[in-house]
């Protein structure tokens, strides 16, 4: 494919390229263990959960017993193949926000594991959204409690490691909880990293995995944000009774992670794509964060130094990026319009006010599970006459900007990236296309 014959083909060519190179059917054969002396349960949680799934259900022989639970969430469990034998039941519940059937599955999953043998193996999938899908809430802790801290975690412009040292400590099945229920089964993880790093830990809140977290620094979070607990549990906090295990407990003699997919292997599939295309391919990094519009400021710095001055890198290329942003949310006056958008969209509304109209540069962000936050969108394009479209069109990015309303924007622009459910998840994917400046430009 020419890139400059169709740049937007270009750029949704490489986001699905990443996303493909993620899906559990491709990754997971090589991590599956053989088949125990006793039983096999599988439980798990995430927005892949589905689809990891099916694929040890296609993968487990025929004749080797196995059952279990899986939570995903709405509208993410991929059609089922022609022929394939439903041996994992898998149940739907709500992200970002946990409800009653998160809370269903998870009292559900700790009944399963329990009463195991040495014998026995648990499988356990987890992907990104499992701390919203797998909820449990401590002592103490209602559901409706667990619900409102959640929102205002999201809405606070804390990193996913401060929202999942909370998750874990506030709960009773996350921070390794989960594997601890397991014993004296083997236990092995099979997990899709959607974290910066790949930490198991932090990833679903790391139900199966040691925490090396404490009930000081989630009170120091909450404090932080200003997030109000009940005293009952804030004294728990206090106390230390609601600390999670730790790193050496014996109760992960047992366990076992492996990373079936994680962010920089679908950066580098879609960079050894762009590559096939011609174009020189540069990864930035997997482990982004920050405030999304300030880093869309950041890309465009570095496209503009790239379009005007071929350094750090020479046009033509593709410059890739992964890592979980965060979109801190902006109170409004009385009757202005809600904002709607996620880290994707508020990214390239960034990006796209940084750029100016910069001639020869073109982007993608979107999230690779396609929804951007809660909206129906992957993520959005930006191209050199954005702010020229928008600016006819009668939509101010500044004011778009104001009240984290990428949505609304890329929507009257028709710009908004839309797939549905991919059925798996490794987090933000980024990619701008720098092309020669046009003479005189």
């Amino acid at each position: 494919m020419n890139p400059c014959t169709d740049p937007r083909a270009l750029l949704r060519q490489l986001y699905d390229v990443a996303v493909q190179r993620a899906q559990p059917s491709h990754t997971l054969p090589a991590f599956l263990p053989p088949p125990p002396k006793g039983r096999t349960v599988v439980i798990g949680a995430g927005k892949a959960g589905g689809a990891m799934a099916q694929a040890v259900e296609a993968l487990w022989p025929a004749d080797a017993p196995m059952s279990g639970l899986v939570v995903t969430r709405y509208g993410h469990v991929p059609p089922r193949p022609a022929g394939l034998a439903e041996r994992i039941e898998v149940v739907e519940a709500s992200h970002p926000v946990p409800d009653e059937a998160g809370q269903r599955a998870a009292r559900r999953m700790l009944d399963i594991v329990s009463g195991l043998t040495a014998d026995d193996l648990v499988l356990c999938l987890i992907s990104g959204g499992g701390s919203s899908l797998l909820t449990l809430p401590c002592d103490g802790l209602t559901l409706a409690d667990k619900q409102r801290i959640n929102r205002e975690l999201l809405l606070s412009g804390a990193h996913i490691g401060e929202m999942n040292c909370v998750r874990k400590h506030l709960s009773r099945i996350k921070g390794g909880r989960l594997a601890a229920a397991c014993g004296p089964a083997a236990l092995v993880t099979l997990a899709i990293s959607d974290v910066p790093g790949d930490d198991p830990a932090v990833i679903a809140s790391g139900p199966t995995v040691a925490d090396p977290g404490t009930c000081a620094e989630a009170l120091q979070i909450l404090q932080r944000y200003g997030i109000d607990i009940p005293s009952a549990v804030r004294a728990a906090l206090e106390s230390g009774s609601l600390e999670t295990p730790k790193p050496g407990d014996t109760v992960f003699g047992r366990t076992e992670v492996r990373m079936i997919a994680t962010p920089q292997q679908s950066l580098e599939a879609a960079a050894e794509a762009a590559r096939a295309a011609g174009l020189a391919a540069h990864i930035l990094s997997d482990e982004i964060e920050g405030e999304s519009r300030e880093v869309g400021k950041v890309h465009a710095a570095l496209a503009r130094a790239v379009a005007r001055r071929g350094a750090p890198f020479r046009a033509p290329c593709v410059i890739l990026s992964g890592g979980e942003t965060t979109v801190t949310v902006r109170p409004q006056a009385a009757g202005t319009p809600k904002g709607r958008g996620g880290r994707a969209g508020e990214f390239c509304l960034g990006l796209a006010q940084a750029l100016q109209g910069e001639p020869g540069v073109w982007a993608i962000a979107a999230d690779t599970d396609g929804i951007d936050g809660v909206e129906d969108n992957a993520g959005a394009f930006v191209t050199p006459d954005t702010l020229g479209r928008a600016g006819a069109a009668g939509v101010p990015v500044a004011a778009h900007l104001d009240r984290n309303d990428a949505y609304g924007f890329f929507d009257a622009l028709g710009d908004l990236v839309i797939t549905g459910p991919t059925h798996t998840n490794v987090n933000d994917f980024r990619c701008l296309l720098v092309l020669a400046r046009p003479a005189g430009g």
